[in-house]
């Protein structure tokens, strides 16, 4: 467990490449591979609702009229 955690500090925190750290730890490059933690994308939602702060306050609509029923069949 000890260099599962090593591993994930090195390529989360350090930021290494999978490579580098092959070459630090001496591990083979698929546990190497198997151990990062993917890095989280942060999805930015575009278009002209988003744009001019509306988007928000329609999906609230939206999520308002569902919980309400007015989207039941």
């Amino acid at each position: 467990m000890p260099e599962i955690n090593h591993i994930k500090k090195l390529r989360n925190i350090k930021s290494l490449s999978i490579n580098e750290i092959v070459k630090r730890t001496g591990f083979c490059w698929e546990r190497v591979k198997k151990y990062q933690l993917p890095k989280e994308r942060e999805s930015k939602k575009r278009g002209m609702m988003y744009e001019e702060k509306w988007g928000e306050i329609v999906s609230d609509w939206l999520t308002e009229e569902y919980a309400l029923g007015f989207w039941c069949q």
